[in-house]
């Protein structure tokens, strides 16, 4: 029955992994340049701090995923993260960078947004008319990011789940 459990872990991290990643590539390489009225702009995610708080907090959580990969099960260290994954007490790793993509995708939501409807009451018109394709990779990267919240959810949920289920279930 571990070696299940064991599986269903590592798939869970190496998902997680992957859409951190995914998410932090997508985002780090939105980029496009274009001409409106004889002006020439480009348009980056390395413009705006939101955008980039997203890549840092993906890369982040990316390294921690990595490093979490190729921890063996049987050590002590993973014993650790477990248990510091379903703390209830203590902000811990997974709460951590749930809560730190979760803050991310919220700041750079908030940002594409006003590039997609620009702000009106502010003078800020969209851009998202111009820069289709810069718009197009930023929302992929959110999207991405978006399961990758949800990935390390499930985990928490299954670290809690693989914790506490030993002391409920009564032993005959």
């Amino acid at each position: 029955m571990a070696q299940p459990k064991r599986i269903c872990t590592f798939l869970l991290r190496f998902i997680a992994f992957s859409t951190t990643l995914s998410a932090a590539i997508i985002m780090a390489s939105s980029r496009e340049r274009t001409t409106v009225l004889t002006i020439s702009f480009e348009a980056k995610y390395s413009d705006s701090p939101a955008l980039k708080y997203f890549v840092i907090a993906n890369a982040i959580a990316t390294v921690y995923g990595f490093l979490l990969l190729f921890l063996p099960s049987e050590s002590l260290l993973w014993r650790l993260v477990v248990a510091l994954d379903v703390s209830l007490v203590v902000f811990t790793k997974c709460k951590v960078i749930t809560m730190l993509l979760t803050s991310s995708i919220s700041a750079a939501l908030a940002i594409a947004y006003v590039g997609k409807k620009g702000n009106p009451n502010a003078g800020w018109l969209p851009i998202c008319d111009q820069v289709t394709k810069y718009c197009n990779q930023v929302k992929g990267a959110l999207i991405v990011g978006f399961i990758s919240v949800i990935i390390y959810m499930l985990l928490h949920l299954y670290s809690i789940h693989r914790v506490l289920n030993p002391l409920l279930v009564e032993k005959s």
